[in-house]
């Protein structure tokens, strides 16, 4: 390899992709159209680095296997952080074994660490667990090492595992500040917000109160029986019911934990869960119903008495009842959970994280434009939507993935 390519090498490991565009900006060969496309995704021109990574792969030999799986990877790194979550996750396997059998195993980590970021994003935590298992990121490079130590965090801020997220951030931390790069200390920066903010509200016996992340972990862990708000389940220690696909059950058992130690009239459970503004006996009919089916669902947890005035709700083996809701309590909160992250997502990238048809996301992404909550840019297949981040929007709590005993 000939010096000028590998002055432009260093010049991108150490952050300075102006230093290395200098070197090889006019130069067509293989080696530097990938310099280059690094370079330019460095920059944020990130079409037109897919486009020089592409041609870079073409360029290079059969025999070139590690230089193609190299840009391969690169590819896989734009595609994340441009939220294409539909980039073929097959081609990275195949780069990451490719780049292991030829003795790369600082790219082939990096690959894994970005196979696992992508998992994380769409909710698979217990394959992105699977594939940071048992490896030592110590004798890497500081670069790959930041990206293992974000990707062992996230799974376990997903997890509330408070203890191990902070260790991670702060091993990240280290790192970023050792390879002196400052976007790099941006970005961990940036993920360890989310342990000092709060990111979920206490709502119990008639008032309520904001909960950081390590709070919530103790909620959780406490024996209290928690209405969670921002996975749609009832839990108590070990056991979890999930509500997700009833809201008419879980709007009765947020309404019953919110009114209790005390009772909740007939005309509160029929205004929260119908939407009734005048009930008649055919309502009280379907709320007895409903009522019955919910009584059925959290037997194992709590019992469900009728009152003089409505319903009751009486916890078995927990000392009291706590609804756990978000900060910021939206129609479309999941989609702004995503867009608060401040990168741009495509309505498709949005479908597959959220696990929701294409159609939806687009429904949900219109109401939210007419209403100045999010932006689109780019149009037809390049439109990308994106929002500032919102101040305490809870961004952990209402992305996929399972928390502790899920």
């Amino acid at each position: 390899m000939d010096s000028l390519i590998t002055a432009a090498g260093r010049a991108l490991a150490a952050g300075d992709p102006l230093g290395a565009l200098k070197r090889v900006a006019l130069r067509d060969d293989a080696p530097a159209l990938a310099l280059r496309g690094i370079a330019m995704a460095q920059l944020g021109d990130l079409e037109r680095a897919k486009a020089l990574l592409k041609s870079a792969a073409r360029a290079f030999s059969p025999r070139e296997a590690v230089a193609r799986a190299r840009c391969v990877v690169a590819e896989a790194e734009i595609a994340l952080v441009s939220r294409d979550l539909g980039w073929p996750e097959k081609a990275l396997r195949a780069a990451r074994s490719t780049l292991a059998s030829h003795g790369d195993r600082v790219n082939a980590a990096y690959a894994g660490s970005l196979e696992a970021r992508r998992l994380i994003l769409i909710g698979r935590l217990d394959e992105a667990e699977r594939l940071l298992a048992g490896f030592d990121p110590a004798p890497l490079p500081p670069v790959a090492r930041v990206a293992h130590e974000l990707a062992a965090a996230g799974i376990a801020v997903r997890r509330l595992r408070t203890k191990a997220a902070r260790a991670a951030l702060g091993r990240a931390s280290l790192a970023a500040y050792e390879a002196n790069i400052p976007a790099l200390r941006t970005e961990v920066e940036n993920a360890s917000l989310v342990l000092n903010e709060p990111v979920a509200r206490l709502v119990a016996e008639g008032g309520e109160k904001p909960l950081l992340l390590e709070e919530v972990e103790a909620l959780l862990a406490s024996g209290a029986l928690v209405v969670d708000a921002c996975r749609n389940v009832v839990r108590r220690d070990g056991t979890v019911v999930s509500l997700a696909t009833r809201p008419v059950l879980f709007s009765l058992a947020r309404t019953l934990a919110e009114a209790w130690p005390a009772d909740a009239s007939r005309e509160t459970l029929l205004r929260r869960a119908f939407r009734a503004r005048h009930a008649d006996e055919s309502h009280r009919a379907r709320l007895r119903v409903e009522m019955g089916r919910l009584r059925a669902e959290l037997s194992g947890l709590a019992e469900i008495n009728a009152t003089a005035q409505g319903f009751a709700l009486v916890p078995r083996h927990a000392g009291a009842v706590v609804v756990l809701a978000p900060p910021v309590e939206e129609e479309h909160g999941a989609v702004l959970a995503f867009l608060a992250d401040g990168e741009s997502w495509s309505s498709s990238a949005l479908a597959i994280a959220l696990g929701a048809s294409a159609r939806t996301v687009q429904r949900a992404l219109e109401e939210l434009s007419a209403e100045n909550k999010v932006q689109a840019v780019g149009r037809g297949r390049a439109r990308r939507w994106m929002t500032p981040p919102m101040t305490g929007f809870p961004t952990v709590l209402l992305l996929p993935g399972p928390l502790p005993s899920d």
